[in-house]
């Protein structure tokens, strides 16, 4: 599995999320009908910033070893966030599948990454070249 480019996408989706919430944080809460208050935004905007804060782990340790026992911890991290959230989109979907045609691609990007970084959690990495 191409561990470098499943961080450097993980990275960028980060980053561009990370972005939008934390300067658009208006435009996201009226896209999904959410009541627009000093407090949402104010959450909103953190939450920014800690997707570009995770965006930037993922791009700094997209060319080091991940998986097995190599950056364990980032491993973790990315599987953590990506499966907690993306079980709680689908069962939000499940429950109430009138929401939007966004929360779909979501939770199929969500579900993806979050599969991705089982599989490099439990698997050694790939060497680049072989050692010879």
């Amino acid at each position: 599995m191409n561990t470098k480019l499943i961080m450097t996408v993980s990275a960028l989706l980060m980053y561009l999320s990370g972005i939008v919430l934390t300067f658009a944080p208006d435009m996201v809460l009226g896209y999904f009908n959410l009541d627009f208050n000093p407090i949402t935004q104010f959450l909103i905007q953190i939450l920014g910033a800690l997707y570009f804060g995770f965006g930037m782990l993922n791009w700094m340790s997209k060319g080091r070893a991940i998986g097995g026992i190599y950056n364990r911890p980032v491993c973790i991290a990315n599987l953590s966030h990506f499966l907690i959230a993306g079980l709680a989109l689908l069962k939000g979907l499940t429950s109430n599948p009138e929401l939007p045609k966004a929360i779909w691609v979501i939770v199929a990007i969500y579900t993806t990454f979050g599969i991705a970084f089982g599989v490099i959690l439990f698997r050694d990495p790939i060497p680049d070249k072989p050692n010879y």
